[in-house]
């Protein structure tokens, strides 16, 4: 007992934690001792099923997904610039008009937002569609929602510039509409980088809910296609690659946002 309290915290913090890395080798080697390998395979890694899902999953369903995901960025990006100049506005009804949209896109589900763009807007206009097609509509309901979340994080970037940056602009003669597009915007936004790329990460993954509006074979993107796979081929491999094709695009996203964070820390 006496050599064990003699152990600094250091030693003792490294062999608790040693004592937990063995524990979960253990119970994962547990796991695998007893899982059923051949069943798994049958289930999740049919070759005869991959075979068949290349190469259109890549070079048509997920090339779908991106557009998607960028197109309804984009939309919601300058919609989100927008609502957070509202915001800081010291116009009185483009704050108020902006406080509602926020609060409101921010509790509606995106889901309802498709619906409504997909089917509530031909039923209400004698079928009419949204301008662009199907991308249109995604890149629209998608977009309204990610800018409400996309205005809020533009705002606190604005905030958080230091307010010298705007007098100095001012007194130098700047107008303070050339001030916040030249000065200010640019350093919020370096700010607010990373955020908005965990944005975008979320965004790739909302995509999967545009199912919702019966797509067409070429219009289809990969969670939608792995359900029509899953089906045809009665097979949970379709669903497996399909995520292994998310990861393509959001793999690098994250690792793109802890760059951009360490780049922050540092600058500080």
């Amino acid at each position: 007992m006496a050599a064990v309290h003699k152990l600094s915290r250091r030693t003792r913090t490294r062999i608790i934690r040693g004592a937990q890395y063995g524990v979960f080798v253990l119970v994962l080697a547990i796991i695998g001792f007893a899982a059923d390998w051949g069943e798994i395979r049958r289930a999740f890694l049919d070759p005869d099923v991959i075979k068949e899902l290349f190469p259109e999953i890549v070079t048509t369903y997920l090339v779908n997904t991106v557009l998607y995901t960028v197109t309804a960025f984009a939309f919601g990006l300058v919609l989100g610039l927008v609502l957070a100049l509202m915001r800081l506005s010291s116009v009185p009804p483009y704050r108020w008009v902006a406080n509602v949209y926020i609060e409101f896109f921010r509790g509606v589900p995106a889901l309802l937002v498709i619906i409504a763009f997909g089917f509530g807007i031909p039923l209400a206009f004698g079928g009419a569609t949204f301008p662009g097609g199907t991308l249109g509509t995604i890149a629209a309901s998608l977009g309204l929602v990610a800018a409400a979340y996309m205005a809020e994080t533009i705002r606190a970037g604005i905030q958080a510039v230091p307010r010298g940056q705007m007098e100095a602009a001012r007194s130098l003669g700047m107008s303070q509409t050339r001030a916040m597009v030249s000065i200010v915007l640019p350093q919020a936004f370096r700010i607010v980088l990373p955020p908005l790329t965990n944005e975008l990460i979320l965004l790739t993954k909302d995509s999967s809910l545009v199912y919702l509006l019966g797509l067409t074979l070429d219009d289809r993107e990969l969670a939608k296609f792995s359900r029509d796979m899953l089906t045809q081929y009665v097979s949970m491999t379709p669903i497996l690659v399909a995520g292994l094709c998310y990861l393509i695009i959001t793999v690098p996203l994250s690792f793109l946002v802890r760059r951009l964070e360490a780049k922050a820390a540092r600058a500080k």
